[in-house]
């Protein structure tokens, strides 16, 4: 089917052929996702949206509720398995290959359109690997790739009303991460930089603005009742824990997280919504684009903070291309030019598979991405190991959780009866949470992001097991302390290994004292 720009009329419904390639790809997906969902192991941070998903609430210090409202909800229906817990992001990734297809067809492409932007979107290593874990990321796709949908839809048709639908998204959104307020300012860019400002004349823009703002209202309140943490969290992440990109760092960072060789999609798709006559109707979203890029940019955020809107761009590309290719008269030329558009973003895409998703063994991996001249990176200020900090945070776990165990269980009963586990960290805490079950493990307790909030509970410090930190400064806060073991993991993140147990007897002050103290907002 050739392409669809007529304004007037929605896009037909997809037909077999169209929905064919987009499908496949999407079932392809899925089923990569769920074949290795336990290839490595738990990622730290599904330990600390499980933790929260237990702690139900409003906000959280470093995110909004719905992550953890969505956690609770998958270990209630689906069980505590690894593969229960990233059953959903599987899913949402195989839907974000039908949605960037059907964005394609929103924007007039055809069956090419459509089949190109689902394969890039299908292949970009950074997709795949937030669709491998639980996190609120991969939500976060979601909603972009949603709200760029119907933003066509409204600049396509000029349905005013349509802008509650956009409000519903970006409320849901916000609720998943505050990130969506960037989309939104860019959205809003995007319509005040083309003809498409004559909606805000209108009423229908501003009562979706409201109805996003009243979905948000509850975090906000949440917010402003404990003092605006997130603010200070994200403060101390940029000033103390982020990597400082220099802007073509950035830039040459979306190149490589996006597949380079599908590099000419998207760029294509770009060039096309702020150049091109056909792209005009849809010009709202290149500018979404440029708007959400002059926002990140210099406020040294991680590069993937970008990654949700190219959903839009390798629609927009694939419409593009297609466009071109009709140019060509002789079939035999078209379909050389498709397949240098084509094969070049699969095989880019392949060669990508395993930096993003756990297909090969730990060793196998190390030597692939040496022999790509790939080193161990981290967006964050870490010393790195053999793996990038993706997969070091999926090792290590169990055998802290054992260790922790034997230490534990090493104590004489009435001491046990009082003892708490400290973690540094989030990490460390959830996972003595979720893991630890299975050793009649205590809950444990962190000063770190959201666990700092909710306090040292029933502990009073007579008895701590304290999970790493120097010795001097545990010494501080408890006089009697000995070393009852170590933690040892080959491929965790270096500062998980050779982890210290401590055995931590009156603590002093007070833990209900102490605990201001502890607090770690980064």
């Amino acid at each position: 089917m050739g392409l669809n720009m007529d304004n007037g009329h929605p896009p037909a419904p997809w037909n077999r052929r169209e929905a064919m390639v987009p499908a496949a790809l999407a079932l392809a997906v899925l089923a990569l996702q769920l074949a290795t969902a336990d290839a490595y192991g738990w990622f730290r941070d599904e330990f600390y949206y499980i933790a929260c998903g237990e702690h139900l609430d409003w906000g959280y210090v470093d995110h909004p509720p719905l992550s953890a409202w969505i956690a609770r909800f998958a270990r209630e229906v689906f069980g505590e398995s690894l593969l229960a817990i990233r059953l959903l992001p599987a899913l949402v990734g195989a839907a974000v290959v039908l949605l960037a297809a059907r964005l394609a067809r929103e924007m007039g492409g055809g069956a090419l359109a459509q089949a190109l932007a689902a394969l890039c979107v299908a292949l970009a290593p950074v997709y795949l690997s937030l669709f491998h874990f639980f996190s609120m990321n991969s939500f976060e796709i979601l909603f972009w790739t949603l709200g760029a949908l119907v933003l066509a839809r409204i600049v396509r048709t000029g349905d005013g009303r349509l802008w509650l639908l956009f409000g519903l998204i970006a409320g849901i959104g916000l609720l998943n991460k505050h990130s969506m307020l960037v989309f939104g300012f860019a959205a809003f860019a995007g319509v005040a930089l083309t003809p498409e400002r004559r909606h805000f004349a209108r009423p229908w823009i501003w009562l979706g603005g409201l109805l996003a703002f009243l979905l948000f209202l509850p975090n906000l309140i949440w917010q402003h009742l404990h003092g605006w943490p997130t603010l200070e969290f994200m403060d101390n992440a940029q000033r103390l824990k982020n990597v400082d990109l220099a802007p073509l760092d950035f830039l040459r960072e979306q190149l490589l997280m996006m597949n380079p060789l599908a590099a000419p999609v998207w760029l294509g798709g770009l060039g096309w919504l702020l150049l091109a006559r056909q792209g005009r109707p849809f010009r709202p979203l290149g500018w979404l684009y440029l708007a959400a890029l002059a926002v990140l940019l210099p406020q040294r955020s991680k590069p993937y903070y970008l990654a949700p809107v190219y959903t839009l761009l390798f629609a927009a590309g694939g419409v593009a291309w297609e466009l071109w290719l009709q140019r060509l008269r002789e079939p035999r030329l078209r379909l050389v030019a498709a397949g240098l558009v084509v094969l070049p973003a699969a095989v880019g895409g392949l060669i990508g598979l395993p930096l993003a998703v756990p297909v090969l063994p730990v060793e196998g991996f190390i030597r692939y991405s040496r022999a790509l001249g790939i080193q161990a990176e981290s967006g964050e200020r870490h010393e790195m190991g053999e793996l990038p900090q993706l997969y070091a945070d999926m090792h290590g776990w169990p055998e802290m959780v054992a260790e922790v165990a034997r230490v534990y269980h090493s104590l004489p009963p009435e001491e046990r009866a009082v003892a708490g586990i400290f973690g540094q960290n989030y990490g460390e805490a959830g996972a003595i949470g979720v893991l630890g079950k299975a050793y009649g493990l205590p809950p444990a307790i962190s000063g770190h992001n959201s666990h700092w909030l909710w306090g040292p509970g029933s502990y009073d410090g007579r008895v701590l097991i304290v999970l790493g930190g120097d010795e001097e400064g545990n010494r501080r806060a408890c006089p009697d302390l000995r070393r009852a073991g170590t933690v040892r993991c080959r491929y965790c993140m270096p500062y998980e290994d050779e982890l210290p147990v401590w055995v931590c007897r009156n603590v002093t002050p007070p833990l209900s004292e102490l605990w201001p103290r502890l607090k770690k907002y980064i």
